[in-house]
């Protein structure tokens, strides 16, 4: 991709991000992630129907007379943004490309991010870590995550969940939210990193496909090549043996998943990439608000 159609790429997610961060997020955003706790604010004097355990008993005692503590909502966070960058992101048969979805949910979580004053960053991963983008605040720095979504090209093409998992639970030492975007198509067994993850930090999960991930068309034969392998095999979709195979094994997978996510309680939501995804993360945003 050369730079001005990079750019032209980068300014069109920013305006249809910003605006949906702006128009319909910022409610449902502000309302699922609430801060990390409560921290100190002030000191005052008692008030009839204050809390007694939060008198500070130091002033109170200088003073003569009753003070308590006042605390606020600890606002700020830190979002971090787990992307797949394997192969597979650059399948796109039914809509737009899966490199190009993610971009726009990515920008879309990063700009509602900045709407509650948070900061955000960024881990690109393959079968290894590909880049770390340290959280931070401001358009430029969102800006900077949103070209490399689009224009990064990963040393690797498999891909592997745990070692993003296992590199993300090390490096943040402090509890944050982390949304975890990609395909899921993986052989490695991300259950136990995942739980980790979860049970340091705030975890939520979104699945993007593509809808020929999921089914094969009645085309008779077919070469198929693998973005993640480089393989290339013939299949014969008019076999509707060959058909029925494929549909359970995308089941299976999809079951197992579902799986993995439910035992680290995780929540996620499954987006395709010829559908809306507003509604997705909407209704991801809603069910944490219900917990």
């Amino acid at each position: 991709m050369d730079a001005n159609e990079l750019l032209k790429k980068v300014r069109k997610i920013e305006i249809k991000s910003r605006g949906l961060s702006q128009n319909i997020f910022a409610g449902e955003y502000h309302s699922a992630f609430k801060g990390r706790g409560m921290m100190f604010s002030e000191v005052r004097e008692y008030q009839y129907g204050d809390d007694i355990r939060d008198i500070d008993w130091n002033v109170t005692a200088r003073h003569n007379k009753p003070y308590v503590k006042v605390f606020e909502e600890e606002r700020e966070l830190t979002v971090m943004l787990l992307v797949d960058v394997s192969g597979s992101r650059e399948f796109g048969a039914v809509g737009v490309e899966k490199r190009e979805m993610i971009a726009e949910i990515s920008a879309t979580l990063a700009f509602s991010a900045t709407q509650n004053n948070d900061k955000i960053g960024a881990l690109f991963f393959s079968d290894k870590v590909e880049k770390f983008i340290p959280p931070k605040k401001g358009r430029k720095h969102i800006l900077l995550i949103i070209r490399e979504l689009l224009d990064f090209e990963p040393e690797s093409r498999g891909t592997n969940l745990s070692t993003a998992l296992r590199f993300f639970t090390d490096a943040m030492r402090k509890r944050c939210s982390m949304f975890l975007i990609s395909d899921f198509i993986t052989a490695d067994d991300y259950r136990q990193s995942l739980s980790m993850a979860r049970n340091k930090h705030d975890v939520m999960a979104i699945q993007i496909y593509d809808k020929r991930d999921a089914q094969l068309p009645d085309v008779g034969l077919m070469r198929v090549h693998d973005l993640e392998t480089g393989r290339d095999r013939w299949i014969d979709t008019s076999s509707k043996r060959t058909r029925k195979a494929y549909d359970r094994w995308w089941y299976d997978r999809q079951q197992d998943m579902s799986e993995k996510l439910h035992a680290s309680r995780v929540n996620y939501v499954s987006v395709a990439t010829d559908e809306d995804y507003v509604k997705a993360l909407i209704g991801l945003f809603k069910n944490r608000t219900q917990k």
